[in-house]
Order: C-alpha cells, then structure tokens, then sequence
C-alpha cells in the first residue's frame, strides 16, 4: 500500500500540470473541438444523402438511426482515446529537453501518461455528458423508448479506457521513432489518416470486404474505436463483449511490451539536434 501511495503522489503532480496546461490554453482546445464536431456534423449529412440515395431502410445492417450514434459516439471514443504521446517525445527530441527528462529518478512513460490524463479529466467533465446526453435525446425521439443500456454503457466505459491505454502505448512507440529520423510531422499526418480508417474511426469496419473486416478486427487499430463503439450500440452480446475486452487487453500488453523494447533500443540512438 505504500507503494502505491508513493507513485501516485510522484505522479499527481503532473496530472495537475496537464490540467492546467489545457486551461491555459482553453482557446485552443475549444477551437479544436469545434473543428472536430463540426467534422461530425459534416459525416452526419454525408451518410444522410447516402439513405436518402437507397431504397432501403438500412445500409450493410446499419439504419440511419445506428449511423447517426456509429458517428457522434465514434467522434467521442476518438477524442478520449486520442494521445499526443508521439508529438511530445518527438519535440522533448527536438529541443534537448528528453536529456534532462531522462535524468528524473520517475518513469519517462508515466510522466507523459499521467499528463495526458489531467487534460482527459477536463475534456471528460466538458463533452461526455453533453455528447451523450445528445445521442440518447436523438434515439429517444426516433424510436420512442429509452435505448441505453447501461451494462453495455458499463462496459463501453471500461473498454474506452483500454483503448485510450493503447492509443497511448502506440503512440509513445511512435514517438520513440524521432530518435532515429528527429522529425515526425510528415509520417504523424500518414499514421492519423491510417489510424482513422484501420480503427473504424471513418467508416465502420463492417461496411469493408469480410475478409479485410475480419482481418482489422483482430488488429489493435479496432480496438481504439470500433470495439468501444460497437459495445456502446450493443451490437454485440455478451460473450462477444468479453472476448473483444479480452483482445483489447492483449493488444495493451503487448504495445507495453513493444514500448520497452523500443525504448532500450532508441535510448542508445539518442542525439540532440543541435546539440
């Protein structure tokens, strides 16, 4: 118990830093949501022209109404799962700052990971209420009756949070590639775009070929988004919900795994620019 008493009070501060660093620039994140919403939006009356376009009630299984929450509850997994791990490292590279981080007697994960989780506190308490509170109004006016369940809600919550754990051990491995190329900002924009459509953050998986549906599905990509999403509509029953969880929690370990040894490796590349 002391143990635990003393990482966590190693890392709060830093939890209370990346609190404050979004506030400070509250502009900023402000402004970006209202890019990314509006993005939503934009999908929203794209995929609207594409039911309008058909016969049919449904597209590949989906009704309007599973496109319309696929697409605001996607937004949101996205937005709390998405890390800056690889942005970071790679400018703590740039300028020499990593030399001194390295010589902290804490963990060089945690303290990104710890940071990050302040700026999630916020953005929790700001857009997940409102969001789906939203998606639960639409589905009520729809269809009539209350649609959430809350097991599958339950899980949804326990799922985002693993699949925020992976976006983050990802990208830190990401990040650790700026010890060898030292600049990230052109393969960052290929790894997001990638990312994005691998994870079912632009289309669900199940509207892709079976054989390449099935393949993602088994990637640590759907377990960022589709996996999360998909439990939230309650498309899947239990015993899928578990063995989706249970890969979700495979693929964390193993992106732990890959972040240890891809650290050993990059340390010994270490060069600043510059200095």
């Amino acid at each position: 118990m002391t143990g635990v008493k003393r990482f966590f009070r190693t890392y709060r501060q830093f939890t209370r830093s990346g609190m404050q660093e979004l506030v400070a620039y509250r502009a900023n994140f402000i402004c970006f949501f209202i890019g990314e919403i509006m993005s939503a939006f934009i999908m929203y009356f794209v995929w609207k022209a594409v039911f309008l376009s058909t016969d049919s009630e449904t597209f590949m299984g989906f009704t309007m109404e599973d496109m319309v929450v696929y697409l605001f509850i996607a937004f949101l997994t996205g937005y709390l799962t998405y890390s800056d791990g690889a942005f970071a490292v790679g400018e703590e590279i740039v300028d020499g700052s990593i030399a001194f981080r390295m010589l902290r007697p804490c963990s060089f994960e945690m303290c990104f990971l710890f940071k990050e989780l302040g700026s999630r506190i916020i953005s929790i308490a700001m857009i997940f209420v409102p969001i789906v509170a939203g998606v639960e109004v639409y589905r009520f006016c729809v269809t009539g009756e209350v649609r959430l369940d809350p097991v599958c809600f339950g899980f949804y919550l326990l799922s985002t949070a693993i699949a925020y754990l992976i976006s983050f051990y990802f990208n830190v491995c990401y990040g650790y590639i700026a010890f060898f190329f030292k600049n990230l900002w052109g393969t960052s924009l290929i790894k997001e775009t990638l990312v994005g459509f691998l994870s079912g953050g632009t289309i669900p998986l199940a509207f892709l070929p079976a054989g390449l549906a099935t393949v993602l599905n088994f990637l640590p990509f759907a377990s960022l988004a589709y996996t999360p999403v998909m439990i939230y509509m309650g498309m899947y029953p239990i015993g899928e919900i578990l063995w989706r969880m249970a890969l979700q929690l495979f693929w964390l370990l193993v992106m732990i795994g890959v972040s240890k040894l891809v650290w050993n490796s990059a340390v010994r590349h270490l060069s600043i620019q510059g200095g």
